[in-house]
């Protein structure tokens, strides 16, 4: 077999497990027979406890949830049953989950206000939520400018017009406004405003 991590020549030992299609005899996967649900995606556990394993890792937002346990094949009703037991238990709370990844985005990753308007609605929380959770905040100007400060250094090897570029164009991968990102630039290499 070409590509396999199995060595040519190696045959499954009995009683070991083979990976599915692989095999040379009867194993423990084949001695049952086909099972009746062969297509059938199987589920390990219930949707509450996949639920709980999911949020058990981080925070999760209630559509972030449901797409999770649909795509593990758990039906439609059983999962919509689940987040609603898991918000009136107050594990799952979109404005909580909303305001903390807001946080984790403007002081952290230093973010402008688009980026993390864009991370709440990626993560499924709805515009209204994400508006309150973004609040009036401060302005993008400062946390530009943090962040363009923070990265110039490792851009003092560069002509002064190619760290200007790459830092302005980075600050507007990161969601600050393009006016914002090249103020903030200017002023992080030192260069008069004109750029």
């Amino acid at each position: 077999m070409t590509g396999s991590r199995r060595a040519r020549g190696s045959r499954t030992l009995p009683g070991s497990r083979a990976r599915p299609g692989e095999g040379d005899g009867p194993g423990p996967a084949s001695s049952e027979g086909p099972s009746p649900d062969a297509g059938a995606k199987k589920l390990r556990g219930t949707a509450w406890d996949r639920a709980l394993r999911l949020l058990s890792v981080r925070e999760r937002s209630r559509r972030e949830l449901e797409r999770r346990l649909l795509m593990a094949g758990f039906d439609r009703p059983d999962v919509h049953d689940v987040l609603e037991r898991l918000e009136a238990t107050g594990l799952v709370d979109d404005g909580r989950f909303a305001r903390a990844l807001v946080e984790h985005q403007l002081t952290v990753r230093l973010s402008g206000r688009r980026a993390v308007m864009s991370a709440l609605m990626a993560k499924g929380v709805d515009r209204g939520t994400a508006e309150a959770a973004m609040g009036s905040g401060e302005d993008d100007g400062d946390r530009a400018l943090e962040l363009a400060t923070r990265r110039a250094a490792r851009l003092g090897t560069l002509r002064p017009e190619v760290a200007h570029r790459r830092l302005t164009d980075f600050l507007i991968r990161r969601g600050h406004a393009p006016n914002v990102a090249r103020a903030a630039a200017s002023n992080a290499l030192g260069l008069d405003s004109g750029g």
